[in-house]
């Protein structure tokens, strides 16, 4: 059996085991990337495909006469052609569950700074200012205690839950909104009855036609002018130019983006642009510590073992 990792880069920068990998399958190629015209050659012998981010569509499915098992290295399966997969008879795995303890960290890192101003201050101090101050300490930019404060949820899977968890320990009170474009349940409240109360707001909701532009001028006119949004969901949940405005015109008080439309942003994205007040954007890294890419990886070989032996785990066709 032969088993191919299409884009391994996109998840190892020289810190992981790869000792259970390896073994799982007497024989692996990976690869750091793969462009679109390099996937058929990689794959078309394969008994074994690892993607993060690599499509692999039906054209390629099809040719691809050994495969047997897709591992997805991520919870979407968009990268895939599940329908051509189910077709012709190949399991699709994901992994599950692996990063909550990185994104509820990153969430509380991205609200910590924006609610302590620690950008600020940094620069301050970098600028001289504290060592030009007659007094310890200088005050210029307001600080906010988290503990009362409310947050509100929008997405309370696996990753909300674990943010609301963390919240508990800072003493806020937390708020859960009911699921776009889905049924009304006990305990959650729609999104427009929702955003008035909260003095933050943590996104971890799917990308659908349901989510798209989910938070926009509308949503942002029903917010507190101080409330914070924290977006380590997936860019296009907000929308970037409401949200650019929402700052400028001081109707925000601050946000903390992970996640942006096109990633990387090659051809520049309006939230990098200067003069932006109280913006935070970080490089889709909330998942990205050691620990969870570990267990990612260590996940991705248990649905390979479990394939093996008949025992298929996280299938999604």
């Amino acid at each position: 059996m032969f088993g191919v990792f299409l884009d391994q880069g996109s998840l190892d920068i020289g810190d992981l085991d790869y000792t259970s990998l390896e073994d799982s399958l007497p024989k692996w190629q990976m690869y750091e990337k793969t462009s679109p015209a390099e996937v058929l050659d990689r794959v078309r012998d394969a008994t074994v495909v690892i993607s993060n981010k690599v499509m692999l569509d039906a054209s390629v499915l099809e040719q691809c006469k050994n495969l047997k098992l897709i591992c997805i290295a991520a919870t979407g399966t968009n990268n895939v052609d599940l329908d051509a997969a189910r077709r012709l008879g190949i399991t699709v795995s994901n992994v599950r569950a692996y990063g909550t303890p990185s994104v509820a960290q990153h969430v509380f890192t991205l609200i910590l700074a924006l609610s302590t101003q620690l950008l600020k201050y940094d620069q301050d101090i970098r600028n001289g200012r504290w060592q030009k101050h007659d007094q310890f300490c200088f005050m210029d930019h307001p600080i906010r205690e988290l503990s009362g404060k409310t947050l509100g949820i929008v997405g309370y899977g696996e990753l909300g839950k674990g943010v609301a968890k963390v919240a508990s320990g800072f003493d806020m009170e937390v708020l859960i909104a009911q699921r776009p474009g889905g049924e009304a349940q006990e305990g959650r409240l729609p999104l427009q009855e929702l955003l008035p109360k909260v003095d933050v707001l943590s996104l971890h909701c799917p990308l659908t036609p349901e989510t798209t532009n989910l938070i926009s001028e509308d949503e942002f006119n029903l917010m507190k002018d101080d409330a914070l949004l924290i977006n380590t969901a997936r860019g296009g949940i907000v929308d970037e130019s409401a949200l650019v405005a929402a700052l400028k015109q001081g109707r925000l008080g601050g946000a903390g983006m992970d996640v942006v439309m096109v990633e990387p942003p090659v051809d520049g994205n309006i939230l990098l642009e200067e003069g932006i007040p109280n913006l935070i954007v970080t490089p889709h890294i909330a998942w990205a510590s050691n620990e969870s890419r570990q267990r990612l990886l260590n996940q991705v070989v248990d649905n390979i073992t479990g394939y093996l032996q008949n025992q298929p785990r996280n299938v999604v066709c």
